[in-house]
């Protein structure tokens, strides 16, 4: 009997476009393995249950990224109503998108972290922050490095702005040195990616604009520093519980070693997104990569 898969993409977040870009991929390859499939773009939750209820799928694809889709949210909706979905669960997907959280266990891991301070952009603005400069300002559960500002001067702290002063913003110690991704698929790390961008940093531009990243796969580090990053990919991947496929971010420099920023457990699924690329370089094709999820889609059981 051939699996109904309804591909969620779209949603509420700042990632919103990027997703509808995903969803259409994942639909694509998921077709092409003979899956049954519904693309639904989230914009109203009302009418997803109705969908829901008329298409009965097997599993939900959440290709929801950011707040509502990887945080916990859509995951427990999913868990109530007993479908199975793609990626982890509310635990899993709750603590990973705290950043300041997923560092705390990181650090109760042995894993280095950059200093932090957890506040508000009112209280930064009024208070300060005992981080010395240069620092990074990010918010605490947000996706793909949107409201991120790398701080070098008083004046570049005073010029940080978010639409609720009230939200918890991370403070953190910048570290120079090379920007290092890996993926975790089914508890295991393959390679390392080297991201080189012409912006500074790996931001949403440079996620998302072609031309402005380019991936080095695999990156030209040291053995034992590659060994590092895959080590610690996979130590967070099962610490933190998440299920099938993982992406963790890192810092590199002679001086500070590796250095762990963050987890992110809905990576992005375009077809040139980071995860499908080190798949790839593993031997798993895009479309291999997609069923291998729907196959291990999983919600909480009611007992």
């Amino acid at each position: 009997m051939t699996k109904k898969v309804l591909v969620l993409m779209g949603g509420f977040s700042a990632e919103r476009e990027v997703s509808l870009s995903s969803g259409g991929d994942i639909a694509e390859a998921l077709k092409s393995k003979g899956y049954d499939v519904v693309l639904y773009d989230l914009q109203n939750t009302w009418d997803f249950i109705d969908v829901l209820q008329k298409e009965k799928p097997d599993v939900v694809f959440n290709g929801l990224y950011g707040n509502w889709g990887e945080d916990g949210t859509v995951q427990g909706m999913l868990d109530l109503l007993q479908i199975p979905y793609t990626h982890s669960g509310v635990k899993t997907s709750v603590i990973g998108m705290d950043k300041y959280l997923t560092k705390q266990i990181a650090r109760s891991q042995g894993i280095k972290t950059a200093a932090d301070e957890k506040t508000t952009a009112r209280k930064l603005a009024v208070q300060g922050t005992v981080i010395s400069l240069p620092y990074v300002v990010k918010p605490v559960a947000d996706g793909s490095s949107v409201g991120v500002f790398i701080v070098k001067t008083p004046e570049e702290a005073r010029e940080i702005r978010y639409d609720d002063p009230d939200r918890e913003i991370l403070i953190e110690k910048y570290i120079p040195g090379r920007e290092l991704t890996v993926m975790c698929l089914e508890g295991r790390a393959y390679a390392v990616t080297e991201l080189r961008t012409s912006v500074g940093f790996y931001n949403y531009k440079a996620k998302y604009t072609d031309g402005v990243t380019q991936h080095i796969l695999p990156a030209e580090i040291p053995d034992e520093v590659a060994t590092t990053c895959k080590e610690y990919a996979e130590k967070m991947h099962q610490v933190l519980g998440c299920r099938m496929v993982s992406r963790s971010d890192f810092r590199w420099n002679e001086t500070d070693g590796v250095v762990f920023l963050e987890i992110n457990t809905n990576p992005g699924m375009t077809k040139l997104s980071l995860v499908p690329e080190q798949a790839k370089y593993a031997g798993i094709d895009y479309a291999t990569l997609c069923a291998k999820l729907v196959e291990n889609a999983e919600c909480r059981k009611i007992n």
